[in-house]
């Protein structure tokens, strides 16, 4: 079962917006290759809004994860983003 997750809201930067889409699209190829990611999403809010929810069974499989290639990728295409993205760590306390 999860119990800890992880909650990023990224802002596009003028013009980029489907290259951030793209991006996070691509991620998933990525995150496919990670066995302690259970649950991830990649969102879209508004034109230019995204996120990512992602859960893990435990703190080993979240902090892989934030080391792994997606948060890489993010990292190497920073100049995909109005702002620096902000990553929550969330304790999940329900899921079905």
């Amino acid at each position: 079962m999860v119990k800890v997750g992880l909650y990023v809201r990224l802002e596009a930067a003028q013009g980029r917006e489907d290259d951030l889409a793209n991006l996070l699209q691509q991620g998933r190829e990525l995150v496919e290759q990670e066995p302690g990611t259970t649950v991830w999403y990649a969102l879209r809010f508004g034109p230019s809004s995204f996120g990512i929810f992602d859960a893990f069974e435990d703190e080993d499989g979240r902090q892989a994860h934030l080391n792994g290639a997606v948060a890489q990728a993010l990292g190497a295409n920073a100049d995909l983003f109005a702002e620096e993205p902000k990553i929550e760590q969330v304790e999940v306390l329900a899921v079905k």
